[in-house]
């Protein structure tokens, strides 16, 4: 055949491949999914801030205000516990353990029981509940589970067979959005969700996180999660201050990461009898201590810390004992088995722990609390790379580069010497054991019924 044939056949051929409906009805899909969780993202952050604002109208309305979250938290917490175990179940918690757990399944059926667009509306739905109660949780780990849902419910509309490459987009689209921190959001995916990362994922997570950043950027606009922040250390006492912070970061991410495993493997063992009954108290008794500890501090700690985290990268130096009355009511919300997550939290905790030893050393309070966000951050999640980007994304501390990644190294490696598992991938076991010992039940039942018949 020659040349100039073959080449003018294989173009017709090119032109009927690249029209077919076939090739492009995934692709838009894809793209819609990924719009899609910037919207979302978006309209959840702004119902998550109108939360703590009514939270905190309803507080601080009457001379009796401060009476108001010792009823209205601990009942928060027991609604959100018990719609979350009745109508929305595995919505419990931050939501990253079951994205990642839902990564290692292999039947698309239990990949849905972890990922689901009825248990993204039942996250958003109960994070919000938990916020106007006055918990200390987040959105943004929430936002994580959504994505991953949306994400694999394109995959069953579309038909594209990566469903574990799109819970990874989805999860990394979440995080971009979110905090409007595009590239935190590809390293979350790389360091976080995909320990074995596949590179044909590249594209898809690269992409997701491109158009969900645009659809919350044509919503929000441009703008710099605690606003910027540019300083660097000029001394030997703020140098010290950066080993200060990773190690103190470091070893009370650890802390917080080891004692949250161990207490939840002792609360299911103690609630298996009674799962119910025994939940709803557990959640009631921390929404109590919660609201305790809300009182003691002013109301510093209801909520997701955002305000505080701001004042400090700003210069305002926080209480002294803050980043523990955080911890605490972080601590509580976590386990006490309602919807949210620990991502503004544990920024609020490292901000106090850093606002604290800055005052301390006599060192600027912004640079403190910047390297205190980056030690504690890193040593709660184990993921120094996903530390350093997210918090210079967020403050646009160009300037102190060297010290954010010093103080995350660092607390990652004291995070490691004390405590060898990461809390996302140890909790999110106890979702993968739930998924399995269900579809093994599943399993079983159907042969009975083959035999039966």
């Amino acid at each position: 055949m020659p040349p100039i044939r073959r080449k003018s056949k294989l173009l017709r051929r090119s032109r009927v491949l690249w029209a077919s409906p076939a090739l492009w009805r995934p692709r838009l899909v894809f793209w819609c999914g990924a719009l899609a969780i910037g919207v979302v993202s978006v309209g959840f952050a702004k119902m998550a801030d109108w939360a703590q604002h009514v939270f905190a109208a309803m507080t601080g309305s009457t001379s009796h205000g401060f009476l108001i979250p010792l009823l209205l938290t601990p009942a928060g917490f027991t609604l959100s516990a018990f719609l979350a175990i009745r109508f929305f179940p595995n919505s419990q918690g931050s939501g990253i353990p079951q994205a990642i757990a839902a990564r290692h399944l292999h039947e698309d059926e239990d990949r849905r029981w972890l990922l689901s667009l009825r248990v993204a509306f039942g996250k958003i739905l109960l994070t919000i509940l938990g916020l106007a109660s006055g918990a200390s949780i987040g959105r943004e780990g929430p936002t994580v589970q959504v994505g991953a849902s949306i994400m694999l419910a394109v995959a069953r509309v579309s038909g594209i067979a990566q469903a574990r490459g799109l819970i990874l987009a989805g999860s990394a689209a979440g995080i971009a959005a979110a905090f409007n921190t595009p590239l935190a959001g590809i390293v979350f995916a790389i360091e976080e969700m995909g320990r074995a990362y596949e590179a044909r994922s590249n594209g898809l997570v690269l992409t997701a996180v491109i158009l969900s950043g645009l659809a919350a950027l044509g919503l929000s606009g441009s703008y710099t999660y605690f606003g910027l922040a540019s300083i660097g250390p000029a001394t030997v006492r703020e140098w010290l201050l950066v080993l200060v912070c990773g190690v103190a970061g470091g070893a009370l991410g650890a802390g917080f990461s080891g004692f949250a495993l161990s207490v939840g493997r002792r609360i299911r063992r103690w609630a298996a009898p009674l799962p119910l009954r025994r939940s709803l108290m557990l959640a009631a008794g921390c929404g109590l201590l919660v609201a305790l500890i809300g009182l003691v501090s002013g109301g510093a700690t209801f909520g997701t810390g955002y305000e505080q985290a701001r004042g400090a990268i700003e210069g305002q130096a926080l209480p002294p004992f803050f980043f523990l009355e955080k911890l605490v009511a972080s601590f509580l919300s976590m386990i006490s088995g309602i919807p949210g997550g620990i991502f503004a939290p544990s920024l609020a905790v490292g901000a106090g722990l850093g606002s604290s030893l800055g005052l301390a050393l006599g060192t600027s309070i912004t640079l403190a609390a910047t390297l205190g966000m980056a030690g504690y951050f890193a040593g709660v999640v184990q993921a120094p790379m996903t530390a350093f980007v997210i918090i210079l994304e967020m403050t646009g501390n160009h300037d102190g580069v060297i010290a954010i990644m010093g103080a995350a190294m660092l607390g990652y490696i004291t995070s490691r010497l004390l405590q060898s598992e990461p809390l996302y991938h140890g909790l999110s076991r106890s979702f993968l054991a739930a998924a399995m010992r269900r579809s093994r039940a599943a399993g079983h039942e159907a042969a009975s019924e083959k035999s039966g018949a």
